[in-house]
């Protein structure tokens, strides 16, 4: 690493000796952590004007912006997750260009820590630059979330509900698509259109479903309504959805209205633990919702979506999931990775500024707990490639749209959504995240689930007729897929 005194070139002419040393030693703290301007693939604009960029002569994907002398102390101290995420969020720094590429500076930054001699420097280097300075946003109209009460009760579960929704839906009909689905969408082979592949995933839902003219229909926190619409349109069923926003509820039953649908399906305010004890449905499904169910509360979740499935019937669970775990440690640096780890709290931006009480969990423990409901497990699929996908379309929509966000819930809560999908993006193409469709049968007494063999209907063309013999041979499943 460079010393500070060949650092001290690269300052402006006729600068002060205080500037002087500001920008010598924001220079080291950024080449200790991300190494010399030339060996990066981003650049840095100081506050003074300068730029350090990377030795390619190819566009840098984005350019970390440091606004005064002090912006990386409020960045970096403590040196956590948030203390970053709020200096962007308060304009200390700015990311200009690609955010989802400038995502990968939280986790080169958090790989340091885990060194006691890095952080015992950074921190020295961070305490020796000024503490004053104010960030360029001053925005209260999206602040911290406030959680209350005992977490996952039903009142504290839709607080944190309304936290997040309460944006209005002016705001997400900005960057969604035009039937306003807030999941993975599903790219088929040709498809780019970010409508395209929306339709695309609730057709391919609607036949791991499978889904059959004048069955019932439950969607868990089914948002704006799309996926009870577009199955009672294109499958024939009566469906229901249930979600905790009033907003989205009552938008959701506006829509069906105009689409003449109120006779095939309908939208509530309810959470899935007060549907009624004798409510059946064929079919059950929920679609990002049990990712704000918690540890707590799956075996509930479970339980209840078995309860509300009708035997021989199915449950498709779509959400995200925690990929893997870090390698094990070994006991001399466990503590230190352990007291890192608490220090980062990389979960806490969500937590605090996007959906209180967000809770991830891997895969396996998901399908333990449905297995000890008593459902079936019969299908898997990691969608993660396409919720990056999905992702890197939402951002690109907010961000043309960014006058009008920052018009709705300030230039704060823009920021607070910018950022929350970009890093979304970087985490399921990483591979950090993945998001999972799980389909459960609900076994009949005798075993039967009523499912085919193969997985040949979901991916038969539209309107072709399609015959599959389940293990029982006397029981056989047949559908016509429907056209679009």
């Amino acid at each position: 690493m460079s010393s500070l005194n060949a650092l001290d070139l690269h300052v402006a002419p006729g600068a002060t000796a205080a500037e002087e040393r500001f920008v010598s030693l924001s220079r080291a703290i950024l080449e200790d952590l991300f190494g010399a301007p030339a060996q990066r693939n981003f650049a840095v604009r100081l506050w003074n004007g300068e730029t350090d960029v990377p030795a390619s002569r190819a566009e840098p994907p984005f350019t970390l912006v440091l606004h005064d002398p002090g912006s990386l102390r409020r960045m970096l101290l403590p040196p956590s997750e948030l203390s970053m995420v709020e200096a962007y969020l308060h304009g200390d720094i700015d990311v200009e260009g690609d955010l989802e590429s400038a995502s990968t500076i939280a986790d080169a930054v958090a790989e340091r820590l885990r060194s006691v001699g890095s952080l015992a420097r950074l921190t020295r280097r961070l305490l020796a630059l000024p503490a004053g300075g104010s960030g360029a946003v001053v925005d209260a109209r999206r602040g911290r979330a406030l959680a209350r009460g005992l977490r996952h009760s039903k009142q504290r579960d839709a607080d944190a509900n309304r936290f997040h929704y309460d944006t209005g839906n002016d705001f997400y009909a900005l960057w969604l698509d035009r039937r306003m689905v807030y999941s993975c969408a599903y790219f088929a082979p040709g498809v780019r259109d970010l409508d395209a592949a929306q339709t695309a995933k609730l057709d391919h839902i609607c036949r791991k479903l499978r889904l059959s003219p004048g069955e019932r229909l439950l969607d868990i926190g089914c948002g704006w309504g799309a996926l009870v619409m577009y199955a009672a349109q294109h499958y024939g069923v009566h469906a229901h959805g249930v979600t905790l926003a009033p907003q989205q509820a009552a938008l959701a039953q506006e829509r069906i209205g105009a689409a003449g649908l109120q006779d095939r399906c309908r939208v509530d305010v309810l959470d899935y633990r007060d549907l009624p004890k004798d409510a059946l449905y064929d079919k059950v499904s929920s679609v990002g919702m049990a990712e704000h169910v918690g540890r707590s509360q799956i075996a509930t979740y479970f339980d209840a979506a078995y309860r509300l499935t009708k035997e021989g019937g199915i449950f498709l669970n779509h959400c995200i999931v925690e990929n893997g775990q870090s390698p094990p440690a070994t006991f001399l640096k466990r503590p230190l990775r352990w007291t890192a780890d608490r220090l980062w709290r990389r979960s806490e931006f969500i937590d605090r500024y996007v959906f209180p009480d967000f809770n991830l969990l891997p895969l396996g423990e998901l399908i333990t707990a449905g297995e000890r409901a008593g459902f079936d497990a019969r299908d898997i699929e990691n969608l993660r490639d396409h919720y990056a996908m999905t992702c890197r379309h939402w951002v690109r929509r907010l961000e043309s749209r960014h006058a009008e966000a920052a018009a709705l819930i300030g230039e704060s809560g823009y920021r607070v959504w910018r950022l929350y999908m970009a890093a979304g993006a970087h985490e399921h193409a990483s591979g950090s995240n993945g998001i999972v469709q799980v389909v459960f049968a609900k076994p009949q007494r005798d075993g039967r689930t009523g499912l085919p063999m193969t997985r040949d209907d979901l991916y038969a063309p539209r309107g072709e007729r399609i015959r599959a013999t389940t293990r029982n041979s006397s029981h056989r499943f047949e559908a016509r897929l429907p056209g679009i």
